[in-house]
């Protein structure tokens, strides 16, 4: 506005109803007359509290509305959206968040109706880690909800700052997220916009789900109507489940977005290639090729066998609903709390009895690293996924001299076990195994030989002994699991921390 003095001001702050004029009249009492400028005036009133920064910018290009929502004074923008913008607002000293559709939107009745069934969904949801909406009001010209107002900031704006997470507060998280989540099934209602803005960490850390919005899209049947959809994240859902043969709506398709989620908070970076190409995000291969998570980040087994089933393409073999990954997550962070139980002795298994089935989550290999001597990157990540997600930690060496080389009389060895791969070193890994027999300092360490069954002269020159075993190619992943556990036996496992 131009032309504004200091008076005009302090007068349209009262005109609008947002300060009282005598509470105005006290703090504009205290300023000496060379400071009562437009610019002293305003920084003496934000002082005081009885005008906000967006108040004040609102009052400077003559605005006449949007400083209330039916009883609620606005003060602060707090989130924009596609469709709505989220205000903090205040009424009777209660602080609430008020969620405003746009006004390019008010006049399309499809967005509107949308927008008003989220708000209708959300009253039906009551739980400490869902956003609470209190009031729905369905004014055309002028809708918004009333909602619990949040005082913390998003999960992305957490990741975004402290890069990865540790491993107990993703866990912890994601536990908190698949509680919200759960609730909301149990009356019927799905997310289906999972990602990490749309979680709220309090200042209390607690993580507390928001924005049902595309839970609350009328035409959800319609793979066309939803691909159409502004929001990327609906455009994902769709994807995923029109590639994985289910129908629409799928519930285990916040699983996967939620294994998405846990992804990023452990790494930092999004497992779901990000792009803008509305083709590109519909390609299914997108949901497919996930790089491990442990080309990222070292995590404990049971961590990312958690993740791999949230994550996996065929729904089938997905975990199955929000309160399964509840129970799931709950069950990970139960073991890992025990760890420390555990490294000193207790609970463990012994080395050499049976070991669990694949199917299921273990952490029979945690205090134990295995070197994999192979050159072939299809085997070795085969086999590193695989122990690690029994709480193994793998080296890969692809140099059998350079992996002897290693291991030096009076060192620690950097090892419990070495597997040293024929399929493609063939002589050079029969020699550095036979090798690591017969020095001295390593000839009583485990050691575990990969031959194929047509590498005969391999397979009958390889020494042999109590604490070394041949083992032919291809593998199987049971097999591997069950002779480490046999050649292991009597070895110590290592604390937590120091391998």
């Amino acid at each position: 506005m131009d032309n504004l003095t200091p008076e005009d001001f302090a007068r349209r702050v009262t005109d609008l109803g947002l300060s009282e004029r005598r509470q105005v009249d006290v703090a504009l009492s205290d300023l000496k007359s060379e400071q009562r400028t437009l610019e002293g005036v305003i920084a003496q009133l934000q002082r005081r509290g009885l005008v906000t920064t967006l108040q004040t910018e609102k009052i400077l290009r003559g605005d006449r509305i949007g400083y209330f929502y039916g009883e609620y004074k606005v003060l602060y923008l707090i989130g924009v959206g596609t469709f709505a913008r989220v205000y903090r607002a205040s009424h009777d000293e209660k602080v609430v968040a008020v969620k405003v559709l746009r006004k390019r939107f008010r006049d399309e009745p499809a967005e509107l109706e949308q927008f008003l069934r989220e708000g209708s969904m959300g009253l039906k949801l009551r739980h400490p880690n869902i956003v609470s909406v209190n009031e729905v009001v369905p004014d055309r010209r002028n809708p918004f909800l009333v909602m619990e107002f949040v005082e913390g900031q998003t999960l992305r704006e957490l990741v975004r700052i402290r890069g990865a997470l540790p491993v107990d507060l993703s866990l912890r998280l994601i536990n908190e997220v698949a509680a919200g989540l759960a609730h909301a099934a149990s009356v019927g209602i799905s997310h289906r916009d999972l990602k990490l803005s749309n979680v709220l960490i309090s200042s209390s850390g607690r993580a507390k789900l928001v924005d049902f919005g595309l839970a609350a899209l009328s035409d959800r049947n319609n793979p066309d109507k939803i691909a159409d959809c502004p929001n990327a994240r609906a455009i994902d859902y769709a994807a995923l489940e029109r590639g994985s043969g289910v129908r629409k709506d799928d519930p285990r398709s916040d699983i996967y977005f939620a294994g998405n989620m846990l992804y990023h908070m452990l790494t930092g970076t999004p497992a779901l290639t990000e792009t803008r190409d509305r083709l590109a995000r519909l390609n299914i291969s997108r949901f497919q090729d996930i790089e491990p998570v442990t080309k990222h980040v070292e995590v404990p087994g049971l961590v990312s066998q958690l993740l791999n089933k949230m994550m996996e393409f065929n729904p089938e073999k997905r975990i199955q609903s929000a309160s399964a990954l509840v129970a799931e997550s709950k069950r990970v962070i139960d073991a890992l709390a025990r760890g420390q139980t555990k490294r000193e002795g207790e609970n463990l298994p012994k080395v050499g009895e049976e070991y669990q089935d694949d199917d299921v989550a273990s952490d029979e290999g945690e205090g134990y690293v295995v070197m994999l001597v192979e050159t072939k990157a299809t085997l070795q990540n085969a086999i590193r996924e695989r122990l690690k997600a029994r709480g193994y930690r793998v080296l890969i060496i692809q140099d059998p001299h350079r992996a002897l080389a290693r291991f030096q009389a009076g060192d620690d060895p950097p090892a419990d076990c070495v597997i040293f791969s024929a399929s493609e070193l063939g002589s050079l890994a029969l020699e550095a195994y036979n090798r690591f027999a017969t020095d001295e300092h390593t000839a009583e360490m485990p050691a575990i030989m990969l031959a194929d069954r047509r590498q005969a002269r391999i397979i009958a020159e390889a020494r042999g002994g109590p604490r070394r075993q041949m083992l032919s190619l291809p593998l199987r992943v049971r097999e591997l699991r069950a002779t480490l556990m046999k050649v292991l036996a009597g070895t110590e496992r290592r604390p937590m921390g120091t391998y």
